[in-house]
């Protein structure tokens, strides 16, 4: 009767504990899909157009490996995200730019959710994955874009929890996961396939870490040689007694281990800072990262997922694109945050980290300083390992007060105070786009591409044009000089002797005289900002070579004329 009466007792404290899970998990649900909503873009992003167009040429004609959007000749490309851009195409062509928006507004959620969702597994606490998931969506706001990235984004988010879960039970399932993401990542964003097994190098090389200080602690190559020597002499009847002098030495030698493992057992149940673990399935992980390795090949773009990352990194494109660029802390207010909460809960709390965690983020820090746009994989990945140091401390300082603050939050007042904040914060980042349009003409020239595409032969002329609005050029279907696939102008890719892509960038910076770069390229036509220090020349000397055809307020197209002297 006693046993009964407990159990009832047990029952009743648990219904309610889960009734409150179900309401925090669709509060969480819910409001983190509004904030993902928010922070959508409506304005397509200059990669989304050449995207299109790349999805349609596949439609039509195949993946060619060559280049059929520039009028330079024979340039070959290697496709890298083929596969996002079919998808993106078919929904475009389906649904035009309002399907583009709307499946990034999913694609957005998407990510929220399996953020919060990876981190509540990991983590087993709802509150903190909760704020941790809008925190990390907030930080990476300004990468929510219709590009591949952002699906790529997802699959490493589950990337991490097949990993600590394959770890954690050897169920084959996550194992299956683990080898399906980098197919998918090699035929949608090639560029990044080897970013994919960098998140394996924490936990081999904890692995490592972890045999290499056993056999050292517990002297396991030389117990190893004694063993050896005791089975080769006892091979001969004349070696009996030094045998017997080795067996002797290996037992107390074993005594010895014993009493190290004892000691040493105590003191990894409670580590100073790091915890040390050797996890038997790790070797496993291993075999997986190596069948992986050769899932690449599993695309129609040949060695695409091998060398393009290699290949960009050999060029010029990193050093002159803005989101390749090394971060500057000092303008990331944000980062500076997060890093000096990571540091302060490492330094002045009893928390222990694990020491594959410290591996990941001491090199996703590295990565981001390096190369700003790493900050997204940084807020990622880092999320798992923030959650779980917040978690753990927790437990040692507020557990009981972080349960009250579940249950409080789950009650009626509390989830209409925090539906209140975060969707007022929701409003907040949205409130500047409800007036966007899909296609911001004071970026790309959407009048002047009428006016080009009406009055000019397109089979002849030969436009020079800047970077950033190049794709929308050829969304159009006038030909270009350059567009934002800028490993495509680099000889590093396309194995010509110029450089495009630098010859842009000095003509644009004026390093070098804008006329030699046209006479190099036989340019017919040139469209411009019209607050390019290119134009501002031709306007202030009036250029007599350039006979002005089209102006607005942002863009000025220009034929140039060919046998006028200055």
């Amino acid at each position: 009767m006693e046993k009964q009466l407990i159990k009832n007792k047990e029952k009743n404290d648990k219904n309610p504990r889960i009734k409150a899970t179900i309401k925090f998990t669709i509060m969480a649900v819910i409001l983190i899909a509004v904030f993902c909503l928010a922070i959508s873009p409506v304005t397509l992003q200059n990669d989304t157009y050449y995207t299109i167009k790349i999805g349609e040429h596949i439609v039509n004609d195949g993946i060619d490996m060559q280049d059929p959007f520039s009028w330079h000749e024979n340039l070959p490309y290697t496709y890298p995200h083929w596969l996002y851009d079919l998808l993106t195409y078919l929904i475009y062509n389906s649904f035009g730019m309002t399907g583009i928006y709307i499946t990034t507004c999913i694609l957005s959620v998407i990510l929220g959710l399996s953020l919060y969702t990876v981190n509540r597994k990991l983590c087993k606490n709802q509150l903190f994955s909760f704020f941790i998931t809008i925190g990390v969506m907030y930080l990476i706001r300004g990468y929510i874009a219709a590009r591949a990235q952002l699906v790529t984004f997802i699959l490493f988010v589950w990337t991490i929890y097949f990993i600590e879960k394959f770890l954690e039970t050897k169920k084959k399932r996550y194992a299956v996961g683990l080898t399906i993401i980098p197919i998918l990542i090699a035929n949608l964003h090639a560029a990044v396939f080897p970013f994919y097994f960098v998140l394996y190098l924490p936990y081999i090389a904890e692995y490592i870490i972890a045999i290499i200080s056993e056999n050292i602690i517990y002297r396991k190559s030389e117990v190893r040689r004694l063993k050896y020597k005791i089975k080769i002499l006892s091979r001969k009847p004349e070696n009996s007694e030094k045998v017997e002098r080795l067996k002797e030495e290996l037992k107390v030698l074993l005594e010895k281990i014993d009493k190290v493992k004892v000691k040493r057992t105590k003191e990894l149940k409670n580590p100073y800072k790091l915890r040390l673990v050797k996890r038997d399935a790790t070797k496993w992980l291993i075999l997986i990262f190596i069948i992986c390795l050769f899932t690449g090949l599993l695309t129609p773009i040949g060695d695409t997922p091998y060398t393009y990352l290699f290949k960009t990194m050999l060029g010029n494109t990193t050093q002159n694109i803005n989101e390749h660029l090394p971060m500057t802390l000092a303008n990331d207010t944000e980062v500076i945050c997060t890093l000096i909460l990571f540091l302060a809960l490492i330094i002045f709390t009893k928390i222990k980290i694990r020491l594959c965690d410290l591996f990941m983020i001491g090199g996703l820090c590295y990565l981001m300083l390096a190369t700003k746009r790493q900050v997204t994989m940084f807020a990622l990945m880092g999320s798992v390992i923030l959650n779980r140091m917040l978690v753990e401390l927790t437990k040692i300082y507020i557990k009981e007060k972080t349960e009250k603050a579940v249950e409080k939050i789950t009650k009626v007042f509390g989830i209409i105070t925090i539906s209140i904040v975060i969707i007022g914060f929701s409003y907040y980042m949205a409130k500047d786009k409800f007036d966007d349009n899909f296609i911001d003409e004071t970026t790309y020239p959407v009048q002047a591409c009428d006016y080009i595409i009406e009055n000019i032969d397109l089979g002849k002329a030969r436009f020079y044009n800047e970077y950033n609005y190049g794709s929308y050029l050829l969304f159009r279907g006038i030909p270009v000089f350059i567009d934002s696939r800028a490993d495509l102008y680099s000889p590093e890719f396309n194995g010509k002797k110029d450089d495009i892509f630098m010859d842009f960038i000095n003509t644009s910076n004026i390093g070098t005289f804008y006329e030699d770069t046209f006479e190099k390229y036989d340019i017919t036509h040139v469209i411009a900002y019209k607050n390019s220090k290119m134009n501002m020349i031709i306007t202030k000397t009036k250029d007599v070579k350039y006979k002005e055809l089209y102006s607005d307020n942002y863009f000025v197209v220009y034929e140039r004329l060919q046998n006028v002297e200055n």
